[in-house]
């Protein structure tokens, strides 16, 4: 899929995500729980948005930097580790939160989590060729 495919379509999920309170209703992803995430570039400074399965850790929401299991991290990981104030939408509201990258036996516990939760991130490791998926705590603020 080409880089103007892949935008397409994340651009289609985030209006049908918008449009139907939170989730998405038909194609591949329909009925994941998912989020929309805003950071902010931490070249450019401009809002950067993308989708990202959740699991939750208490308030909290828990993604997963895993870009499919490439051998490289997403670009929005590099854009929250600079700039940790994120918008999230998810059910349909929109917050702002604080991104903490998990560590340790912190980050594996929230990593068994997200994979008991979503299967398919099991076989990720395997493609990153030694990558440690990052896993991310989004608080809400405010």
């Amino acid at each position: 899929m080409s880089a103007a495919d892949r935008y397409a379509f994340m651009d289609g999920m985030i209006a049908d995500m918008r449009e139907h309170g939170g989730q998405v209703t038909s194609g591949p992803m329909a009925g994941r729980s998912l989020l929309i995430l805003t950071t902010t570039g931490a070249r450019t400074g401009e809002p950067r948005v993308t989708i990202a399965t959740f699991t939750r850790d208490g308030e909290a929401y828990v993604v997963a930097g895993s870009k499919s299991g490439a051998p490289t991290d997403p670009f929005w990981f590099k854009n929250l580790v600079a700039n940790p104030t994120v918008t999230i939408e998810v059910g349909g509201k929109v917050s702002q939160a604080r991104a903490t990258v998990a560590q340790g036996a912190d980050r594996d516990l929230l990593w068994e989590r997200h994979v008991e939760a979503r299967p398919e991130f099991g076989a990720y490791p395997e493609k990153t060729g030694g990558r440690l998926i990052p896993m991310i705590r989004l608080t809400p603020v405010g």
